[in-house]
This record gives C-alpha cells, sequence and structure tokens, in this order.
C-alpha cells in the first residue's frame, strides 16, 4: 500500500450550498432509499429519501431527512409533525420505477399511492399507510426532530422507532435478511442508482 498522497480541498463556503450538495451527494455513495409513508388532513403521501439510514438497534431507529421548499415543511414532514408517524417502505428493483414516479412534485391532494399504481395498507400500530407490494416495511412513531441548517435552504431529521416489521415471505429466515430476495436499490447522485448484487465478505478482526 502507497502511503498517503497530496489532493486538492474544497471549502464548503467558497462553492455554495448547490455545488456542495452536489459534491457530498455524489462521494457519499450509495445510499439506502426511505420511501416513507405518511398520511395528514390532505390524505396519503408518499416520498422517497435518500438521506436515510438506521441508527440504533435498541431501541430500533430510523432518521430520513427532508429539506424545506422555500422555507415551507414538505408534505411527509407535515404530516409526520402531525400524527407522529410513519412507514419506511424498502425499494426493491421492481418497484424503482414507482418509486421514481413519487418523487414527482405534485399538488398536496395528489395520492401518490395512485399516482404510482401502489396499494396503500393500513397500518396495524400506526396511522400511516404502507406499500402492499413492497417485500419489506417498518412501522415507526416519531420521536424526535432536529432543525439542521438555516431556512430557506435548511433541514430537518426526523428520528422514529420502529414498532413493527412487515417483511415477506423468503426474504428472511429468522433473522437473516436475503438479500437476493430483497434485491434493494441504493441511491448514488443526479439520476444514478445501484444494485446491491456485487457484494463480498471480510470477517472483523477477533
Amino acid at each position: 500500500m502507497n502511503g498517503p498522497e497530496t489532493v486538492p480541498t474544497i471549502d464548503p463556503n467558497e462553492i455554495g450550498p448547490e455545488a456542495c450538495y452536489k459534491l457530498a451527494s455524489g462521494l457519499i455513495v450509495p445510499r439506502p432509499i426511505g420511501w416513507i409513508g405518511s398520511t395528514g388532513p390532505h390524505g396519503h403521501n408518499l416520498a422517497p429519501y435518500s438521506f436515510f439510514n438506521m441508527v440504533s438497534g435498541a431501541p430500533p431507529t430510523v432518521i430520513f431527512s427532508t429539506g424545506l421548499v422555500e422555507g415551507s415543511e414538505k408534505d411527509t414532514l407535515a404530516n409526520v409533525r402531525a400524527t407522529g408517524e410513519f412507514t419506511v417502505n424498502i425499494v426493491s428493483e421492481d418497484l424503482a420505477p414507482a418509486m421514481n414516479a413519487t418523487s414527482a412534485a405534485v399538488a398536496r391532494d395528489v395520492d401518490e399511492f395512485e399516482l404510482a399504481g401502489l396499494t396503500a395498507v393500513p397500518g396495524d400500530m400506526v396511522s400511516a399507510p404502507r406499500v402492499g407490494e413492497a417485500r419489506a416495511s417498518l412501522e415507526c412513531v416519531a420521536n424526535n426532530f432536529v432543525p439542521v441548517g438555516t431556512p430557506p435552504r435548511g433541514n430537518v431529521v426526523v428520528f422514529g422507532e420502529i414498532v413493527l416489521f412487515h417483511v415477506a415471505d423468503g426474504v428472511v429466515d429468522g433473522t437473516r435478511v436475503d438479500l437476493d430476495a430483497l434485491a434493494p436499490v441504493g441511491r448514488t447522485s443526479g439520476p444514478g442508482y445501484v444494485r446491491t448484487r456485487d457484494r463480498f465478505e471480510m470477517l472483523r478482526p477477533s
């Protein structure tokens, strides 16, 4: 292994927020996609977020981060604030086109489930709907909202505890997930996505 190389540096303050977003989202890849289902006064909402991940195992906790639109909260965030509940639906390869359809900017009274031809299934423990066609869905209760940055470009990070898992037959054996059966997709940058078929393993040092 060669020694460290001297590489150019980039100051976020010098390139501006839009360029900084493109650079960071291009470097921090692949990112899992949280397909967030929620409900509110305007009906059901479904939207994908690639600022998403798991941050705790006990209790099982996920986060997703949503930006502001001209300083105003997106429908997902407004719904989750009002109800305290949401679902996370895992995007498998066959559902990628439907997920992409739900990323469109539409009026608040448009139901993205209907827009993408998906089945909205009521949650068992939460009011938010889940995607009936998803091979795995998580019912979550929001327990914290953390603002990051300054409007109109800021974000809000939502923390949610998983209170129920829905996993299709053949995807999980006990607690071991068959990734070939789940076939999840991840996000890169721009219009880019990745599959998870090319994998390798390494054992941790003892």
